[in-house]
């Protein structure tokens, strides 16, 4: 029988990012309907991740807007990691703090973070198209350190986004020659404030997207379906998991509102899977 993975995401500093990527209502350029705030009160974090185990989340992703990390972000990550390992038993601690270098990364580790999400989000040709403030070989060299660190690489992208075949194709192979421990699949969802209107994918697209994936990846892997999820499935997960998907974020997105945790589990349940009880 098949396991399902739940992972839940918090957004720790939200809606102030410089950078220009066309797809991100977090970037203060394009000037989103989108709640904006700096340093959510750490109490408050920690309440959310019991909240989310509670909820069957076994992945707990800490979010920070912007390019990168800098001295103030790897504090308070590290922080908010060391307040939530006290405080709640058996959440696999994902950060996902933009491009870092490898002595920010060790100082995660030592502090409990046990993976790193950097997606490199389209192809190395199309990424030019849909942001110009930095570059797809830096995600890529971020990508790599995070491995040199022995911290888990979770990295996957964003589908939908005007891209081609080729470059859905080419994102693939780029994500599995890196071997990450995870992959999240996102599939792009519309804003009216973003510049790019539309997202150019099917749901039967979708599933062969995550069929390739699987298969370069290996059945070993967390292979996740992600943002856009309610968009493209609409209650039909059962076709993303027989393609290969094993796990889920629960709960809202970083700008956009997921679906009840609740219903989630009675979906998986429901079409006769079980729910993962450790990593």
């Amino acid at each position: 029988m098949k396991n399902i993975f739940l992972c839940a995401i918090n957004n720790i500093l939200s809606g102030n990012c410089n950078e220009d990527c066309k797809f991100c209502t977090q970037s203060v350029r394009y000037k989103a309907d989108i709640n904006r705030y700096n340093y959510k009160d750490i109490n408050q974090i920690v309440k959310e991740a019991k909240i989310a185990k509670e909820s069957g989340a076994l992945g707990y992703c800490l979010v920070t807007a912007g390019k990168g990390l800098d001295d103030k972000k790897v504090e308070f990550v590290a922080k908010v990691a060391k307040r939530i390992k006290s405080s709640v038993d058996g959440l696999n601690l994902i950060a996902c703090n933009g491009t870092a270098n490898k002595e920010q990364l060790l100082y995660l580790k030592k502090n409990g973070i046990d993976s790193y999400n950097h997606n490199l989000e389209t192809s190395e040709e199309f990424y030019k198209t849909i942001c110009t403030t930095h570059s797809w070989q830096e995600r890529y060299q971020t990508c790599e350190d995070i491995k040199s660190v022995g911290l888990d690489l979770c990295t996957g992208g964003i589908f939908g986004m005007g891209e081609s075949q080729k470059d859905r194709d080419e994102l693939i192979k780029a994500f599995s020659s890196l071997k990450p421990e995870s992959t999240p699949l996102n599939f792009y969802h519309p804003n009216p404030s973003l510049p790019i209107k539309a997202s150019n994918i099917t749901t039967n697209e979708a599933i062969e997207i995550i069929k390739k994936s699987r298969q370069l990846l290996g059945d070993d892997k967390l292979l996740m379906v992600a943002g856009g999820r309610e968009l493209l499935f609409q209650n039909n997960e059962r076709l993303m998991f027989e393609a290969g998907a094993n796990a889920i974020v629960i709960g809202n997105y970083l700008t956009t509102k997921g679906q009840s945790p609740i219903k989630d589990k009675d979906i998986i349940k429901n079409i006769g899977y079980t729910i993962a009880t450790s990593c």
